[in-house]
């Protein structure tokens, strides 16, 4: 038989030049075989892979290469076997791939699936704990995969935790961010990684108070969350209590008296009639009665998942009105506008440039949260132009009422709801625009340099940013 030795369990590289090596070389599967590292030879070894034939050639389609490459990181001892059993009849059957009903096609595919399957429950529950280094803050986590998915998912948390210094240990390898590169180490063992920190005991009361007895689905809940990943969640030690539990917390809601109505909405409604949101002829005569009426819009479906409607906040008769978006999720159930990471880029930013958000009108172009739901989390969605053309006569309310001089909006969903067209930013930021009632100046949105993962391309688009806002003090 012979031998390839390839230099780690998930050396795809490897595998694939001792495969081509094989199949040029015209060695059947029977024949083949694939070690990991040196290790010594069998009884019946006969070398490694064999110098190809003269003027051979062989091509396999990019489905196999892409179904090969989630394959090798599966636990199965004979998955090389597999992947080289499917390479070799790809010879005489170039559509193989295609054919889902094959029974090694079936179970390279069922492979791949549960590689995929093992990356998403990575991004699910893995679980950083605090640590202080020399260089201060860092968190690491211990995870134990299904399959060996370490290097295909890392990359998932270096997008999603970009500001932070982290590391993952798993019994396969480890992953470091140290904020400006991504890289792999040795497997590491459960005693490497902190047992637990500070922050658990916030995060287990948050799990318990989000935990709903009434909808509990004890076997889904094990299907999505599966027991072999309970040892490494801090939230897992309450699990068997919650659900021991539910029987007696979803009784005691189902005998408990029915709440109040919201007395907000309640008092809007009572005030303005349902429908007065649709009547082009109700003109608001004060922001209060403005943001009392926001409560009963019904314009576009947006009000349906959000909290509330939130409108501006600022002097009755700014000089200066600053236009965003929408509210984000901490906005939505505060009621206030810009009170999230985006409002304290904003607010850092104006202070530089010599504003003080005091004397400005700090509103949106939507007044509610447009989002969609994903796990515990709110995910924004950007509203579109039906729904931002719906609420610009809220929008154009507040500028009725508040008469200010200089508009400045953030980014193009906010031009929208102001200019009536969207442009774009990147091209007409910082240049004046005349309108009937003032003068707009158009930049971006503050949460736009928060996405930005390169540190010098950050510092480089908010000092421009910070140069628009100074351009929108010399307009005052």
């Amino acid at each position: 038989m012979r031998v390839a030795h390839l230099d780690s369990e998930t050396d795809f590289d490897g595998w694939r030049r001792a495969a081509r090596a094989f199949r040029l070389g015209n060695v059947r599967p029977s024949d083949a075989g694939f070690r990991v590292g040196a290790g010594e030879g069998g009884l019946f070894d006969e070398g490694p892979p064999p110098a190809p034939e003269a003027n051979a050639q062989f091509t396999a389609p990019r489905a196999f290469v892409d179904l090969a490459q989630a394959v090798i990181l599966h636990r199965s001892a004979d998955r090389f076997d597999l992947l080289y059993r499917l390479l070799w009849r790809l010879g005489d059957e170039p559509d193989l791939i295609k054919v889902v009903s094959d029974p090694d096609v079936a179970d390279a595919m069922e492979r791949a699936k549960n590689v995929s399957r093992a990356s998403h429950k990575m991004k699910a529950f893995v679980r950083f704990r605090q640590v202080q280094d020399d260089r201060g803050e860092a968190w690491v986590a211990w995870f134990e995969p299904a399959h060996r998915v370490l290097e295909r998912t890392a990359p998932f948390f270096q997008r999603r935790f970009t500001s932070m210094r982290w590391s993952i240990l798993t019994p396969d390898g480890t992953a470091f961010w140290d904020g400006d590169s991504l890289s792999f180490g040795p497997p590491a063992t459960r005693d490497m990684a902190p047992a637990e920190d500070e922050i658990e005991a916030f995060w287990k009361t948050y799990y318990a108070s989000t935990f709903n007895p009434a909808r509990l689905k004890t076997r889904t809940m094990q299907g999505e969350m599966p027991k072999r990943y309970w040892k490494n969640l801090p939230e897992a030690a309450l699990i068997p209590e919650l659900v021991a539990m539910a029987t007696v917390r979803t009784d005691a809601m189902v005998a408990a008296p029915a709440p109040e109505p919201n007395a907000r909405l309640a008092k809007t409604l009572s005030r303005i009639n349902r429908d007065a949101a649709f009547d082009e002829g109700f003109v608001p005569s004060t922001l209060q009665e403005l943001d009392q009426a926001v409560q009963a819009c019904r314009r576009c479906p947006l009000w349906r998942d959000a909290t509330q409607g939130v409108c501006g906040e600022g002097p009755k008769k700014a000089k200066l009105m600053i236009v965003g978006e929408q509210p984000g999720d901490q906005e939505d159930l505060a009621g206030h506008p810009f009170v999230g990471p985006a409002g304290q880029v904003l607010d850092a930013a104006l202070d530089e440039a010599g504003i003080d958000r005091d004397d400005a009108f700090v509103t949106n172009a939507v007044k509610h949260f447009k989002h969609e739901p994903r796990g515990k989390r709110r995910l924004h969605r950007t509203p579109n132009t039906s729904e931002v053309s719906a609420c610009r006569w809220w929008l154009d309310a507040e500028r009725h009422l508040v008469k200010p001089k200089v508009i400045v909006t953030l980014g193009a969903t906010a031009a929208l709801g102001v200019l009536g067209r969207k442009p774009v930013v990147t091209q007409e930021r910082g240049r004046p625009i005349d309108l009937p009632d003032a003068r707009a100046l158009l930049t971006v949105h503050p949460s736009y340099l928060l996405r930005i993962p390169d540190r010098v391309e950050a510092a480089e688009e908010r000092e421009r940013f910070v140069a628009d806002l100074k351009k929108v003090r010399a307009l005052l």
